[in-house]
């Protein structure tokens, strides 16, 4: 809970100062865009505008997605960032559209640009500001992983950028007497909406359903590996509601020795660990694993051998042996780039059955959700 309020507060103080910054920027740009009929600075303006009303947007997503969860949703508010995330980056498009509209009829319809050394000066110092500006609040979203801070990091040093293209143009217009006004303003146009459409895609890709981190998750396992008495960690599965919320579960491979108290208080050690230091509730599977059967391990080693000759074969766990039944069980992970997971399902169960005739196989196809 502390580390929410904490995780709100930093996202609520980085988005305060950016409009308060932002506003301020907006000022001073549309003076000297005025007086110098410069439409790249006036559009700099509306970009900075765009951008405060972005940052409050950010706000109220993140005070409504720290709401308590309730019994219409009991997993919390949390994807409610996700959708900020969505309405920021159809502002940062719309801004977009319009700088492109005026900027070509500005190509149209030139008209005389003139700077002065204040303009100058106005513009350089917003470069500077916006360009620092821009890496703080990236570094604090990534911190804080919130991606409306993100996305509004990655825009303000997009538009330190741009804002130097413009202080280039206002130079040359300057010293040579040549407008670029317009042809710069399409060139903006086009790097915000190139901006805006990639905070769109990543939010939507996060809304969707992303891979977990591979490093995360490969970190995760060897914790959950660690504890003894595990001997593997499996089917690693997380389902994310909203940054820093996450349900999931895995399974574990244990002795077929080991009794119901020992799992009940291995895998309640297990849970509660992952919960305090990753935030995750996390429910445990049990896969028994043969260790006294010789005629198990046997079976086993040589289908892991099998395996190793199958193109699309990831990885078997889950092995189990019933001597009374004569039957053999297993997950078998099959990649996503096989051209048919139920055809390299059946190939194996094909060869193995012809090493093993008395026994009956019962395969499960898994896929890698996770590394």
């Amino acid at each position: 809970m502390d580390t929410e309020r904490s995780r709100e507060q930093t996202i609520v103080k980085v988005s305060i100062q950016g409009i308060v910054m932002n506003l301020i920027l907006v000022g001073f740009k549309a003076v000297v865009g005025l007086m110098a009929n410069s439409i790249a600075i006036i559009l700099d303006a509306v970009n900075n505008l765009s951008d405060a009303f972005s940052q409050v947007i950010t706000i109220v997503g993140t005070k409504l997605s720290n709401k308590a969860p309730d019994k219409k949703h009991p997993y919390g508010y949390g994807r409610i960032e996700y959708i900020s995330s969505v309405i920021v980056a159809v502002i940062v498009l719309m801004a977009g559209v319009t700088s492109f509209k005026e900027s070509v009829e500005k190509v149209i319809h030139p008209e005389t640009v003139t700077y002065s050394n204040v303009s100058l000066l106005i513009i350089g110092v917003a470069v500077v500001v916006k360009f620092f500006f821009g890496s703080y609040t990236k570094k604090m979203g990534e911190k804080v992983q919130s991606q409306s801070l993100i996305a509004s990091g990655t825009d303000a040093f997009m538009d330190s950028i741009l804002s130097l293209s413009t202080f280039v143009a206002a130079l040359i217009t300057r010293l040579a007497n040549i407008s670029l006004e317009g042809i710069l303003g399409i060139v903006l146009s086009i790097f915000i909406l190139k901006a805006g459409f990639e905070i769109l895609m990543e939010t939507l890709s996060s809304i969707i359903g992303d891979r977990t981190d591979s490093e995360f998750s490969v970190q995760l396992k060897q914790k959950i590996s660690g504890y003894p008495g595990v001997n593997g960690t499996y089917d690693l599965v997380l389902h994310d509601y909203g940054p820093s919320r996450s349900i999931g579960s895995v399974h574990i491979e244990v002795d077929e020795t080991m009794n119901a108290d020992e799992i009940y208080r291995l895998t309640r050690e297990i849970s509660a660990d992952v919960y305090m230091e990753f935030g995750i509730i996390l429910t445990i599977g049990i896969y028994a694993t043969n260790v006294t059967n010789e005629t198990a391990i046997r079976i086993r080693n040589n289908l892991q051998e099998l395996l190793k000759t199958q193109e699309y074969v990831l990885q078997m766990h889950g092995f189990y042996f019933d001597e009374k039944e004569k039957r053999v069980s297993f997950d078998l992970v099959i990649s996503y780039s096989a051209p048919s997971a139920v055809g390299v399902c059946e190939e194996v169960k094909k060869q193995i059955s012809l090493k093993y005739p008395d026994y009956a196989f019962d395969i499960n196809i898994d896929h890698d959700f996770s590394d």
